[in-house]
Order: C-alpha cells, then sequence, then structure tokens
C-alpha cells in the first residue's frame, strides 16, 4: 500500500488517473472503495493499493505546487520533488508561479543544462522540462526542452507555469532548477545559452511553430569564450501582416561600432563572431483581420577559429554573362544537413557567412572558408547562352568549358550547367572535334572523370537525349529547341582533365529530326548506340538520324540488339530507314511489326532514322544498334584481275612505243576537247536520254591517232596525212548534281512503293574517284526508261574490252 500525506502550507495537490486510451481493468482500492481516479487535496492523508501489480501500465500522476508571489513571500532557492514516497507512476511535477509583472522571475538550472526541441520530438531519457510565461489572462508557451545541452538561464516577466515531466523508473530526485527573484526585464523573455568549445545549439521563438505573440520583444544572450566563433543561421521563419512597425532582429555584437545592428529575418544573420552577443526578437501591431504568424527557428554555430580564415581566394566573374555559380554543403539542396553536422561556412567577407554562397557574373569576389575540411564542400554554376536571330548567332562557335576561374578553387565541381536557349526555327549543333563523345550504355559504360548529360526540352515534353562522356566516336548532335546540357564530375580526376575540354556549340538552322548524331566509328572499338530517353522510350511521332562516316578503304558492320522494336502502335507506323550514300543505293525499310534487318556490310556513309508512332499504353520504343569497322579486304580474283590489267597495259605500251618508231614524220597525236562531257558519277540509268549510238558519252578526252588509224598507215606507208575523225559537241541535257539531301521523309503512316522517288545523287566530294564512263551496251536506247530495275553500276574503265568500245571504227 501507499500513503500520501500532504501539508496544508505546501499548497500541492496530487492527482491520479488513467492514462488515456486504456482499460480499466486496474483499479485504485482505497476506504474500501475501488475506483478509477484519486484526487489528495492539501491536509489530507491517504492510504491506497493498486488492484494490478503494474500499475505504471494504467496511471499516470500529477503534483501541482501553487507558488504566490504576489501576496506574500516566495520561496526562493532549490525547488524540491515533494511529497516523497510517490508509487512509481509517469508522473509530472507542474509548479504554478503568480508574480507581478512588475517583478522578473529567472529559472536557473543546474548542469546538464538544457537543450530546446522541437514540439512533437522525445528527449533521449524521457525526462522534459516545459516553461509557460503567464502575463494576467494569457499564457505563452516559452519552449520544451531536455537535459544536457547549453541554456542555463530562463528570465521571464510576470508568472511561470513550470512542468517537469519524469518517467515511471526515472531515478531523478532533484528538480534541477531553483527561482530566483528579479527586476523586471521589460520584454517576455531572455534565455541564456553558454556555448563552450565547438558546439551548436538550435532554438525557437515562443509559441513555435505558433505564432510569437504580437508587438512582443524578447533575447537570447550567449556567452561564448572570446577565443571561438560563432554564427547565427536562420532555418525556418515567417513573417506576420503588420500594420504598425516592422518584425525584425537585432544584434549587440562584441567590437561594434553600431550597436545594436538591426536585419531582417530574410536577410542573412552574421557570422564569425568573435565572442558573446545578444539576438532579440522584435514583433510589430498586427492586422486585425489577417494578422498573420511570426516564426523563428535558427541555429547558434561555434567553431574555432580556421587556420585559414584569412586566406582570401579571388573569383573574378567580371567577364562572365548570365552565370552564377554556387558554393554549398554536399547534397544540397535535396538534402538538408543534421544540426549535429560539423558546419562548413563561405565567406563573402569577414562577417557574410553561410553554408551556401551564390555568386553573379560580372562582380569580383573575395571569398574565405570556414571549414575544417573542404572535401565536404560543391560547386555548381549555370551559365545561360541564347540565340534571338541566327543572323547574328550562326557564325559564332561557344565553347563549352568550364571557367579556370572556378577550377582554382580549392572546391570540387559537382556540376556545370550550360542551358542554350534558342528560337523555334534555330537549332543546337553540339561538336567535340578532337576528343568525341561516347554515348553511355549498359555495354559501353563511361569511366572518365565527368560526363555530359544533355536534355532537349520544350514547355510540353522534354527529351532526355542521354548521358556522354569524351572519348567516344560521336563528332556532332544537332537539337531542335531549348538545351540543357549538365556537366557532373566523379572523384577528384576532373582537375587534371578539365584542361582538354573541347565541347563546342553553334546555333544552327531549323532541321527536320528531333536529334541528329554525326558518328564516325572508331575502327579498334564496337560502338553501341541508343535512342534518346533510354529507358522510358521515345515520345510519340519524334523521328531521330544517325549519320555514320565509313572512310572509303574501310567496311562498317551494322547490327541490331534486339530483333524487333517491341512497340505496337495506336496512332501511325513506326520505322527503322536504313540508307548508304551512295548512288541508286536501296533503301532498307521495316515497320514496327516486323523483323529488324540482320547484321550487314556498309561499304558507304550510311543513315539510320528511327521514327515513332503513338504506341499503345504499357509500349515504348526503346532501340540500340553498334557499329564496327575494318579496313577492306582484297581477294584473291581481284589481285588476279589487277595482274592481268597491269600486262595489258604493258603490252599496248609497247604497241604503241613500236608504231611511233615507224612513222617519226607522223604529226603528234590529235584530238578535239569536248568541254560538254559528263564527268562525274553517272546517276540512275534512264539519265541519258539519247541511245548508246547517238550520245557521245564514250567521247575521250584525248585519243592517240596513231592507235585509231594505223592501219592506214600501213597502207600509205606514212606518205599520206591521215583522215582525223572531228568530235562534235554534246548537245543533249546533262544532269545536275545536287548537294545531299536530308536523308529521308517520314510521316506519320507511310508505305514504301516501287514508285518512290528516290533521292536526288548527292554531289561527289573531292575524295571520289572520277572516271570517263559510257553506258553498257544492253542499256535501253533512246527511250528514257526511268523505271530500270537495275540499279548496278553502269560505269566502266577506260581500259575495259575495247571490240565493246569500237576504238577502229
Amino acid at each position: 500500500s501507499f500513503t500520501i500525506s500532504l501539508r496544508t502550507v505546501d499548497n500541492i495537490t496530487v492527482m491520479i488517473k488513467l492514462r488515456p486510451g486504456v482499460s480499466t481493468s486496474c483499479k485504485i482500492h482505497g476506504k474500501n472503495v475501488a475506483r478509477s481516479e484519486l484526487k489528495i487535496k492539501p491536509g489530507e492523508n491517504v492510504t491506497f493499493t493498486f488492484t494490478c501489480s503494474n500499475p505504471e501500465k494504467y496511471f499516470i500522476m500529477e503534483i501541482q505546487k501553487n507558488i504566490d508571489c504576489v501576496s506574500g513571500p516566495c520561496p526562493f532557492g532549490d525547488v524540491h520533488l515533494y511529497p516523497p514516497g510517490l508509487p512509481r507512476l509517469n508522473r509530472t511535477f507542474i509548479w504554478d508561479v503568480k508574480a507581478s509583472t512588475k517583478a522578473g522571475l529567472e529559472l536557473k538550472f543546474s548542469t546538464p543544462w538544457l537543450r530546446q526541441i522541437e514540439p512533437g520530438e522525445t528527449c533521449p531519457d524521457f525526462v522534459s522540462y516545459n516553461i509557460n510565461s503567464c502575463i494576467d489572462a494569457a499564457t505563452v508557451n516559452i519552449g520544451t526542452f531536455c537535459r544536457n545541452g547549453s541554456v542555463s538561464r530562463v528570465k521571464l516577466l510576470g508568472g511561470v507555469v513550470l512542468s517537469l515531466h519524469l518517467p515511471w523508473d526515472s531515478p531523478l530526485t532533484t528538480s534541477g532548477f531553483n527561482i530566483a527573484n528579479r527586476a523586471s526585464i521589460k520584454r517576455l523573455c531572455i534565455i541564456e545559452s553558454i556555448l563552450k568549445g565547438e558546439s551548436s545549439i538550435t532554438l525557437m521563438s515562443p509559441n513555435y511553430p505558433l505564432g510569437f505573440p504580437e508587438d512582443e520583444l524578447m533575447t537570447w544572450q550567449f556567452v561564448i569564450p572570446s577565443n571561438m566563433r560563432a554564427s547565427v543561421f536562420f532555418h525556418n521563419y515567417s513573417l506576420s501582416n503588420c500594420e504598425r512597425k516592422e518584425e525584425r532582429v537585432e544584434y549587440y555584437l562584441p567590437s561594434s561600432l553600431s550597436n545594436p545592428e538591426v536585419f531582417k529575418l530574410g536577410d542573412s544573420q552574421p557570422a564569425n563572431i568573435a565572442g558573446s552577443f545578444n539576438l532579440s526578437l522584435q514583433g510589430c501591431d498586427q492586422d486585425a483581420q489577417n494578422p498573420g504568424i511570426l516564426r523563428l527557428l535558427f541555429q547558434v554555430v561555434v567553431q574555432h577559429p580556421q587556420v585559414d580564415e584569412n586566406v582570401t581566394h579571388l573569383v573574378d566573374l567580371s567577364k562572365e554573362q548570365n552565370m552564377t555559380v554556387t558554393i554549398h554543403f554536399e547534397g544540397w539542396p535535396s538534402r538538408i544537413p543534421l544540426m549535429s553536422e560539423p558546419i562548413c561556412l563561405i565567406c563573402k567577407d569577414p562577417r557574410t557567412c553561410d553554408r551556401v554562397v551564390s555568386l553573379v557574373s560580372g562582380v569580383v569576389y573575395k571569398i574565405s572558408f570556414l571549414c575544417k575540411d573542404l572535401s565536404r564542400l560543391r560547386i555548381t554554376a549555370e551559365k545561360s547562352i541564347s540565340c534571338v536571330d541566327i543572323r547574328w548567332c550562326q557564325k559564332k562557335i561557344y565553347s563549352l568549358s568550364v571557367p579556370k576561374v572556378i577550377t582554382q578553387l580549392p572546391i570540387r565541381l559537382h556540376k556545370f550547367i550550360w542551358k542554350l536557349l534558342a528560337h523555334n526555327l534555330i537549332n543546337t549543333e553540339i561538336t567535340s572535334p578532337s576528343l568525341k563523345l561516347q554515348q553511355h550504355v549498359p555495354e559501353q559504360r563511361c569511366n572518365t572523370s565527368y560526363s555530359y548529360s544533355i536534355v532537349s526540352a520544350t514547355p510540353e515534353t522534354e527529351l532526355n537525349v542521354g548521358i556522354f562522356c569524351p572519348g567516344g566516336s560521336i563528332e556532332k548532335i544537332q537539337m531542335r529547341n531549348n538545351i540543357t546540357i549538365s556537366l557532373k564530375t566523379f572523384g577528384k580526376g576532373f582537375l587534371n582533365e578539365s584542361n582538354h575540354q573541347d565541347l563546342k556549340m553553334s546555333f544552327v538552322p531549323h532541321i527536320k529530326d528531333e536529334c541528329t548524331f554525326i558518328v564516325s566509328p572508331d575502327p579498334k572499338a564496337k560502338v553501341y548506340l541508343q535512342t534518346p530517353n533510354w529507358p522510358y522510350g521515345l515520345p510519340p511521332y519524334v523521328s531521330i538520324s544517325w549519320y555514320v562516316v565509313v572512310p572509303s578503304k574501310q567496311v562498317a558492320r551494322l547490327g541490331f540488339s534486339k530483333n524487333r522494336m517491341g512497340i505496337t502502335c495506336e496512332t501511325g507506323r513506326a520505322y527503322v530507314n536504313i540508307k548508304e550514300e551512295t548512288l541508286g543505293a536501296e533503301e532498307t525499310v521495316r515497320r514496327e511489326d516486323e523483323l529488324l534487318p540482320e547484321p550487314r556490310n556498309m561499304y558507304h556513309d550510311f543513315w539510320v532514322n528511327v521514327s515513332n508512332c503513338k504506341p499503345v499504353d504499357k509500349t515504348q520504343l526503346t532501340l540500340q544498334f553498334w557499329v564496327t569497322s575494318a579496313d577492306k579486304q582484297i581477294d584473291l580474283g581481284v589481285i588476279l584481275a589487277v595482274v592481268a590489267g597491269a600486262g595489258v597495259l604493258v603490252a599496248i605500251g609497247l604497241t604503241v612505243f613500236c608504231v611511233k618508231k615507224k612513222k617519226k614524220s607522223q604529226n603528234p597525236m590529235v584530238g578535239v576537247y569536248n568541254a560538254n562531257v559528263n564527268t562525274q558519277v553517272p546517276g540512275k540509268q534512264g539519265l541519258f536520254t539519247k541511245g548508246r549510238k547517238n550520245n557521245e558519252s564514250h567521247v575521250y578526252a584525248v585519243i592517240d591517232d596513231a592507235m585509231v588509224y594505223g592501219h592506214l598507215l600501213k597502207e600509205s606507208n606514212g606518205s599520206v596525212t591521215p583522215e582525223v575523225d572531228v568530235y562534235r559537241p554534246f548537245d543533249g541535257p546533262i544532269g545536275s548534281l545536287p548537294p545531299s539531301p536530308p536523308p529521308f521523309s517520314f510521316r506519320k503512316d507511310i508505305k514504301c512503293s516501287p514508285n518512290t522517288k528516290d533521292p536526288p545523287p548527292l554531289m561527289d566530294t573531292d575524295h571520289d574517284t572520277y572516271t570517263f564512263a559510257h553506258q553498257k551496251s544492253g542499256q535501253l536506247e533512246d527511250n528514257g526508261n526511268t523505271n530500270e530495275k537495275n540499279n548496278g553500276d553502269t560505269s566502266t574503265s577506260l581500259l575495259e574490252n575495247k571490240e565493246q568500245d569500237g576504238l577502229v571504227e
């Protein structure tokens, strides 16, 4: 059994009651009565027992002591936990002290002092203090505190209600504070915090997260050794709607010539403060209709002075345009650092420091760091490049490299973002002339110290072009819409590799496809390429092209990583188109319901185009293909043909030499040059409208008359001047050869037809082989038929089949 005896003079009331939400299976038994609640008033002596062996699971206890400091003297000094002999229940001691607003009360806590916590937070040992200030009928919650902190004293105006919550098994036997009388403090409260050594403290305004009382003033006093440095950070605040005055914070700082220094809550707060200081929060007269809420949660961090706190770093952004540089802690902005984490500060000047600092272009900064470990800091920069009129932008080449003013800082670059903004009819071209780019795919991962993430965006859609790194085969990428390129670093190697950046950008006229890649495969590697937006699939109706360069002495092999596109179209059709850039080349077309082509050899530059339809739900167009290249192989037949051709040339040379010996008086070889002869690579059959007998495509620019008319020389013994055929100019039509057209034309729904007109042939480049050519004798004559099925090469060499050429007429 338990006996509780209360003296009248102590003015203490004890209440034992059921915990909220528990059953009534356990009762309090006293005076032959079982009850669920027991109240013991001053002057009473009560003996009772519990009907269960574990009453702490069912009951709680409140012990309230009323102290009147208005009508009589206050019992100042240590506060005791009274009465003794209480049952082991979760209990709350409440001291309700009434005092005049003309006087102040001071609650002084013994070590290990207190630490303020946010509402809803619990203390590790479940021992907590709650302090309320009572002015007339109004009650203001000053805060809830745990043990083991830096809050040593709380001074209040008027009365106070202090509650101490103890768990049933707490060994605590003292209250841990005393009450003292003080003169009026002329403000709501003063909270004193003693910070020794490196530490931090988090504090909140009264009533947090609810509103600070209207037009009130309170102060925090921070006692800090003069050899330490303190910095203030406002982590969460809101402002009320003021009718008169202005909400603000005021600082009394050591060695300041302008105390108090006034700041708005939105300002960057003082940092690197040497020694003790005061911080006050001042409210305003609020709008009665819409008062709003003034609240504040802030942190004070105390550090040792840094060894290099006087070392400044020059950041000259005066010549930069449209660029911002943000120095921040690792994980910003998605991760909020814990209050307990060591803090790193970036300072624009000795007093203006913060965890996150933004620098803008056009300004020169001198920054310093208050941080023991600079590896926990990062730099994120962003630069905008825009083009409104292509006439002013087209010829300009922009370098997309990280400025040295950033790489020279002792902080690791996390990301550099270029935002390329262009008009609807202006597109962007990205080039990497020397390093080239490699697309990051599962079979071909980037292992460099940095990579580029490229995104093409419109207000409606966003196309993730892919992730790329230096050291690949992609020379150019042409894209429509606004482009965002993000350089992201990995590890410390970027500092060494940053000197070799060669990414360039220029604005170009409008392109047909959403994105076009120019690829020059490395002959020593297998190049993997995949569609943008991997693995989520191309957006509907988007067309992507790759132009793969194949050197003349090499052959490329093209293959797909799967045998079908893997989608079903709801609207339109999806296509894969492959075509070599050579005259007469066939175009390979596959729809989404057909098998993709088997691996094949490509002997000329070629296009690969992927165009999407609108797929049905849960199907996405993702396609990957690979390209390898190798030197062309010459087989034995080709070698024998070359040797036979060389023998023929030797025989012809000997014949010419012998004929010339017989005709020393013979005139030199003659011929009339025909300037209208078409010396270009022939196009499709049917380009020449005349037949073999009527056109002059077989006319040679220079003909040795001794070879052609040698039999006449023999008959005349060299004394008769031979007849010389005079060549007439060619008056027929000659095909024009325009520059290379766009690869293909795609619609949402298209069918391949044998009557579909091929795109016009390419203009020959400087490295193409020029031949004097004529049509084969099997070709149709005079009908200009342009629907021939034979797409083979119609050119023959000068030295082929002299009888067919009719050299002797």
